[in-house]
């Protein structure tokens, strides 16, 4: 195993009460700026769900210097990049890479942005976002994606088991002092993190992101409430829809990220699914050829967290692939993982933080969302916390997490009612 070399990394409080993470990569030849705020689907009602979402595609549609969202897309791309910008569950994310030396004209850009959109042609916007949104309904308009399907079974009435983009009906109700209110809340000094990454002097940096993010207001971190949990056994939904195949989801509820086991739930995953030598893909697809592709993932919030194992599969074999898989997370909760396995593992995580040496838009986001969640590791410490993971922390950790109170079963396709019988006892006698 090599050893990592140090990030010079420092963190700087601007006035207002702002976050700056500097990240100097002095060997590459890009810089960019990332900025992650506490905003997205968790922190929403059964009433504005969406509403996270609609204000990021807003923030597009002009500043009161740049009038459209054409003249905005042009002012950066003039710079040299494309501003970037995503809404996930528990956070959201507005990005640039560009030359090093654009990164002073691109923040005054991401500043404007940021604090003083203009929220003009609404209309057009709420097009586009329900154009989005169909993609996830069938023609009766039902919800037919997987994912979200399975975070509703699973969280049932909480924000974390909302959809990112709501629905149409919300949708329609959105307006600008809506979105003029959600923003004031969200987009604020106490809510967000500035990461400036890569080929850049962090003290003329840290000068720029004054005078240029310094009006965005201090505000309140905005709160969470943690999802109650009653479950006492496995949950399975069954959602027929014309289909080539049958789209399944193995849920279970995790860790969150300051758990003492999330590094070893970590590790788990990687040994489930890191490559196609690792066991999920030797398995399902290697060994047994029951679908083409199946993946596994991990995601950690600040109070609880899902492992989620993916596959689709012609529908007369959804029962045997879930069979499989329960057999596979069974052997890795009785014996766990192999020496081998984990050292495999241990490796590739090391060698994906060495590649991030060369990469400023990974850089930028592991300290981004590092700080944004307060969770003070560099890249090299978490490697590190990995690293300490045994065969038992493993083993245990299965034990912990692939329990029938955890699980939530989703299957979406065309299953005939006896094989939807079968997969449901299946599910239903797990553990």
């Amino acid at each position: 195993m090599t050893s990592l070399p140090l990030r010079d990394a420092r963190d700087v409080v601007l006035p207002n009460g702002l976050k700056v993470v500097l990240v100097p990569q002095p060997h590459v030849h890009r810089a960019v700026a990332s900025l992650y705020l506490r905003v997205g689907s968790r922190f929403e009602s059964q009433q504005n769900n969406g509403i996270s979402h609609f204000l990021e595609h807003m923030v597009f549609r002009g500043t009161s210097t740049l009038p459209s969202a054409h003249a905005q897309a042009l002012a950066f791309e003039r710079l040299g990049g494309t501003l970037y910008a995503a809404t996930h569950v528990d956070h959201g994310v507005m990005s640039i890479s560009v030359p090093p030396t654009n990164l002073e004209p691109v923040l005054a850009l991401l500043g404007e942005v940021t604090t003083s959109p203009r929220f003009t042609a609404i209309e057009v916007e709420r097009g586009i976002v329900r154009e989005e949104i169909l993609e996830d309904l069938d023609d009766e308009g039902r919800d037919i994606d997987a994912d979200n399907n399975a975070r509703a079974l699973m969280y049932e009435r909480h924000p974390l088991g909302f959809t990112i983009t709501g629905d149409i009906a919300a949708l329609d109700r959105f307006d600008e002092p809506m979105l003029r209110a959600h923003h004031a809340r969200h987009y604020t000094t106490a809510n967000a993190v500035l990461c400036l990454a890569g080929r850049l002097d962090p003290e003329a940096c840290a000068r720029a992101a004054e005078r240029h993010f310094g009006a965005m207001p201090r505000g309140e971190q905005v709160p969470a409430a943690p999802p109650p949990n009653g479950q006492k056994k496995p949950r399975f939904r069954f959602i027929e829809n014309q289909s080539s195949q049958t789209d399944l989801r193995i849920a279970f509820r995790g860790v969150s990220e300051r758990d003492p086991r999330e590094p070893a739930v970590e590790m788990l995953l990687r040994v489930l699914d890191d490559g196609m030598s690792t066991r999920l893909y030797e398995r399902i697809c290697d060994r047994l050829g029951l679908c083409y592709d199946v993946s596994g993932m991990f995601e950690a919030y600040e109070d609880d967290g899902v492992v989620d194992i993916a596959a689709g599969v012609q529908h007369d074999r959804a029962t045997v692939v879930v069979r499989e898989i329960f057999a596979l997370l069974r052997e890795l909760a009785e014996v766990g993982p192999r020496e081998d396995e984990l050292a495999k593992a241990r490796d590739r995580h090391l060698w994906s933080v060495e590649a991030m040496l060369d990469d400023v838009e990974a850089t930028a986001g592991f300290h981004g969302l590092a700080a944004l969640a307060d969770i003070t590791r560099t890249p090299e410490a978490r490697h590190e916390e990995l690293a300490r993971v045994s065969v038992a922390d493993v083993r245990d950790a299965a034990r912990a997490l692939f329990r029938p109170e955890r699980l939530t079963v989703v299957a979406v396709g065309l299953l005939r009612s006896s094989e939807e019988a079968k997969l449901e006892k299946a599910v239903r006698s797990f553990g």
